[in-house]
């Protein structure tokens, strides 16, 4: 137990004053109590002294530039731990720059926990203009699971054991903690103190499927002629890999990875369906989903993408009752936590489980086949300037060379591109947008994954997303991680061929022609290599990954080789109605 305060001597019978401790250090034990060692976060009013205090305890206290990154770096260490990930930052605009990780941790289901300083309540809730005044804990509530703020240092404990039980119990998600500024100085005698801590126990049960639920989805199962299992990422942030790999090879059935879920099993298993990925979804006639949530990344289950309207069945695995029917109908529901519902369907199976038809596992396995010759010519090219292609095809083979490394992707054309062609081989080692699809979680995810698993991480980002969180550049170097940033440099949003009609600026889309990207590496120490093939851009990613040291690799891609908005184009709607500039 550490202690603010010192004992001391009172009189000359050198009576001791009662150890005494204050609410920065509770914060700290009560953290340190459940196993957490690790804080993101940027240091300023009112918690500079709580990082300084933490990294004093021995707690790994990881400082940022901004704090959205700080943020994303804790939601996607949630995610690789299934322990809330922490994101600690100073009041309002601070609180504010966390808040959008916050959210975006919580619709994709990492477990996070944003602790904020903030303003005196007396002064807030009165609105008489303190240093930074907001109502933290209102603006939050909206958009995060669950929202605490502390008042009393007694209550620390409490506090940070019902924000670690609500981020990972359930459905994981984002957590926020308000700590205003007066708390930290509360002082308490320390035994006291130290009682009031909590020591979470068992924060995220088993929740076990109902058996009729098992035997319904089982039964489904059993008649279809046309089976797909559809893994998402709920799947890999289980940690079942063995049950769900069995599952699948038991069954025979054919699946497709969601982009995150890559990895679980082998890319390249041969039961993998995501080379024919749009014949599966379209003719498939049950469907089983693991993880996988039927939003706008599944086209809701509907519309062309899956044929005709009642052409399938699903079956789904969720531990949340509503997800449900949140789009079509769900005639298996399998409610419970993924390794118990894989486990479960595993025990109901039996031995007399018959494979899918042949003709149904040829006709995926033709189509496959096709669509990975037609692609291994594109992926040969070593064209200069390069392609989107040809410098993935790059990459694909060093990912397969290092099945440890840890692959971050982000961009438009670079994200959906690098999505199909890079193949994963073990899970958890591809990182990316997720649900919401943003940009700018590349550099704040590429740090966690290098901190919390010690692995290399490969983070191929187009010009666009790394603008987002360039600068933590200077963070990667600071703490000397191996990561080996790829930016693909094409001039611009989508293409870097756009012009404005009135001649005035550049075009929306444009960014400054030539940038050398690799040069912002080479101010904060670290290497900057700038490639204009896919043999050269090979050579240095082998050479940043064998040395460990931070580098970024300017990779320069032909500015015409993009499309807009890459495969979800769709969702970027474009007027018919054109005008002669004023």
């Amino acid at each position: 137990m550490s202690a603010a305060l010192a004992p001391s001597l009172v009189d000359d019978h050198s009576a001791v004053e009662p150890e005494i401790t204050d609410g920065f250090h509770l914060v700290i034990d009560a953290l340190k109590l459940n196993d957490i060692t690790t804080i993101y976060g940027v240091p300023g009013i009112p918690i500079t002294d709580l990082g300084r205090l933490a990294q004093a305890a021995g707690m790994r206290v990881i400082s940022f530039r901004h704090e959205q990154h700080a943020g994303n770096a804790a939601a996607i260490a949630g995610f690789l731990t299934q322990k809330p990930g922490i994101c600690l930052t100073v009041s309002a605009p601070g609180f504010l720059n966390g808040l959008t990780a916050l959210a975006n941790a919580t619709t994709n289901c990492f477990p996070m926990i944003l602790i904020s300083g903030s303003s005196e309540r007396e002064i807030v809730d009165l609105q008489q203009g303190d240093y930074e005044e907001m109502d933290q804990l209102a603006i939050a509530k909206p958009l995060c699971k669950a929202a605490f703020r502390v008042l009393h240092a007694a209550d620390i404990g409490i506090a940070v054991a019902r924000a670690i039980r609500a981020a990972v119990s359930g459905r994981p998600g984002g957590v926020y903690l308000d700590l205003p500024a007066k708390l930290f100085s509360q002082t308490m005698d320390a035994e006291a103190g130290a009682k009031s801590l909590v020591k979470v126990i068992d924060a995220a049960p088993a929740q076990l499927p109902a058996p009729d639920a098992v035997k319904r989805a089982l039964d489904v199962l059993r008649q279809a002629k046309r089976p797909l299992i559809v893994l998402g990422k709920g799947a890999a942030y289980a940690q079942a890999d063995d049950a769900i790999r069995d599952l699948v090879e038991r069954s025979g059935i054919p699946y497709v990875p969601m982009s995150m879920a890559k990895g679980l099993l082998p890319d390249t298993h041969a039961q993998s369906a995501g080379a024919a990925r749009s014949l599966v979804l379209k003719d498939a006639d049950v469907v089983l989903l693991v993880g996988a949530r039927l939003n706008w990344l599944l086209s809701h289950g509907k519309g062309k993408t899956w044929g005709a309207p009642g052409s399938k069945k699903f079956i789904q695995i969720d531990i949340e009752p509503r997800e449900m029917d949140s789009n079509v109908e769900i005639v298996a529901p399998v409610v419970g936590d993924i390794a118990s519902c894989v486990a479960a369907l595993l025990d109901g199976m039996g031995k007399d489980w018959a494979a899918p038809p042949a003709a149904w596992t040829d006709a995926i396995q033709a189509k496959r086949d096709e669509n990975l010759a037609k692609m291994a010519n594109k992926l040969r090219k070593n064209a200069a300037p390069m392609d989107f292609h040809g410098a993935l095809g790059a990459l694909k083979t060093i990912i397969a060379e290092r099945p440890d490394a840890i692959l971050v992707n982000e961009g438009a054309n670079t994200l959906d591109l690098a999505r199909g062609i890079i193949d994963m081989h073990k899970p958890r080692k591809r990182l990316d947008v997720g649900t919401w699809g943003i940009m700018g979680i590349g550099m704040g995810y590429a740090i966690a994954a290098a901190v919390e698993t010690g692995h290399p991480v490969l983070a191929v980002e187009g010009d666009s997303a790394f603008g987002f969180s360039g600068m933590e550049v200077e963070t990667i170097c600071r703490y000397e991680l191996p990561i080996c940033i790829v930016v693909f440099n094409n001039n611009g949003i989508y293409r870097g061929t756009d012009t404005d009609p009135t001649g005035r600026d550049p075009a929306t889309t444009v960014f400054v022609r030539d940038a050398r990207y690799d040069r912002m590496m080479e101010a904060f120490g670290g290497v900057g290599v700038s490639v204009t093939t896919p043999d050269e851009l090979s050579q240095a990613v082998n050479k940043a990954m064998d040395s460990g040291r931070p580098t970024l690799i300017n990779a320069v891609i032909d500015p015409q080789a993009g499309t807009e908005s890459g495969n979800i184009g769709s969702l970027n709607p474009q007027s018919t109605v054109r005008k002669k500039p004023a």
